[in-house]
């Protein structure tokens, strides 16, 4: 049986991690209402602050990513904020875990200290990235590949060194022609066109990239296959498989925000005499109490989703479904807890006053990106039900 209590040591992780970033939540309104601007990558108060790292043994900065109290790191990080951190990591983008998962080893090395953004989005090519339009053409005399396309919705899109990039190698090949490309800012015909102004997670920024006969160095292919498959997904598969560790990550980033917005309504409900009356039958609630103990139990559901979806991960087991099961749940679980913990606390919910609305506006993000909602319920039904494409669309 999985046993996800917490040792001493792992809640005293998290209690440091919530310490900090209780202090980057400081910075949370400015950086929300002033979005041209781009929080530093480490915050002045950090000197006073050795690190989570210092308190993990055995454990290291790669104990941040699937593993199960790196989905709880990742949680107490953006219980604070989504965008302001004590410290960023350079190797903390989209693009980079698409690096681990499916880069040589040579790779790695050398692009494993540069923050990446992941490149997929389309005009034309939204939630089903199949229908991926950018292209990549080898030429042979020079052994470079030549990139044209448009990418929209570019997470970190402006302050990333560089790019995973989706491409199509033979448009009629369909998923199988699918590859990604290595490709680093300042490449000439790789231009950054456009930055986003959101809804949420303001401070976060978001760009157009577009590519121009823009050229890069054949070993560049992320992964190194070249070939496209007969029949099948091919290429498009392995780099799909990058979503299986991202998933679960951006289930966490709204989790800890709408941890955090429990844990605000909590306190102004005791302060204002609501009685929680944990232990108590649902008879003995009163309608805000009874409200307020739903959200927490669908907070803890999601919460569990995205520890078995590392769990598996953790031990190299398939996570497919697992990640999408967390997704799904966490997108949907963020909008309801946020709502809800607005709905009860009426005027104060929505006064700028207070970060509850920003969270709100924040976690939206959580059920877009990384795959829709929608298309995680889709993978899901495909899964269980053993359906393919064309069966379940």
């Amino acid at each position: 049986m999985i046993d996800f209590n917490l040792t001493d040591n792992d809640q005293k992780i998290l209690d440091y991690v919530r310490t900090e970033s209780l202090v980057a939540r400081k910075y949370a309104r400015h950086y929300d209402e002033n979005e041209a601007e781009f929080p530093p990558e480490e915050l002045e108060e950090a000197k006073d602050f050795p690190g989570v790292w210092s308190l993990m043994g055995d454990r290291g900065p790669e104990d941040s990513g699937q593993s199960v109290i790196g989905m709880l790191i990742t949680m107490a990080e953006t219980w604070g904020d989504y965008s302001v951190r004590m410290r960023k990591g350079r190797g903390a983008g989209l693009g980079n875990a698409a690096l681990g998962a499916s880069g040589t080893e040579e790779q790695r090395t050398k692009w494993g200290g540069l923050l990446l953004s992941m490149a997929i989005t389309e005009p034309g090519c939204g939630s089903d990235p199949s229908l991926v339009q950018t292209t990549a053409v080898l030429d042979e005399e020079t052994n470079e590949w030549v990139l044209n396309g448009e990418k929209i919705f570019v997470t970190t899109g402006c302050r990333a060194d560089g790019v995973v990039l989706w491409a199509t190698l033979d448009r009629s090949a369909g998923r199988a022609g699918i590859k990604s490309f290595l490709v680093e800012k300042g490449t000439p015909g790789f231009n950054v066109s456009h930055k986003e102004k959101k809804l949420g997670i303001r401070a976060d920024d978001t760009a157009t990239y577009v590519f121009t006969d823009c050229r890069i160095p054949r070993e560049n292919l992320l992964g190194g296959k070249e070939e496209i498959p007969k029949g099948g997904s091919g290429g498009f598969r392995g780099v799909m498989k990058t979503f299986n560790m991202t998933r679960p990550m951006t289930a966490a980033f709204g989790l800890g925000m709408s941890q955090a917005a429990l844990d605000f309504t909590r306190e102004q409900l005791e302060q204002a005499g609501v009685d929680l009356a944990y232990g108590s039958t649902g008879h003995g609630l009163s309608a805000a109490a009874a409200k307020f103990q739903r959200l927490e139990a669908l907070q803890e559901a999601a919460v569990l989703t995205v520890c078995h979806a590392a769990y598996l991960s953790d031990q190299g087991e398939p996570n497919n479904l697992e990640a999408s099961i967390s997704k799904a749940k966490g997108g949907s679980a963020v909008r309801e807890v946020t709502q809800g913990c607005i709905e009860l606390l009426g005027p104060m919910g929505a006064s700028r006053e207070h970060l509850l609305e920003k969270w709100f506006r924040d976690v939206r993000i959580t059920d877009i990106y990384e795959g829709t909602g929608q298309i995680q319920n889709l993978i899901i039904a495909r899964t269980i039900l053993d359906y393919d494409r064309s069966q379940l669309k």
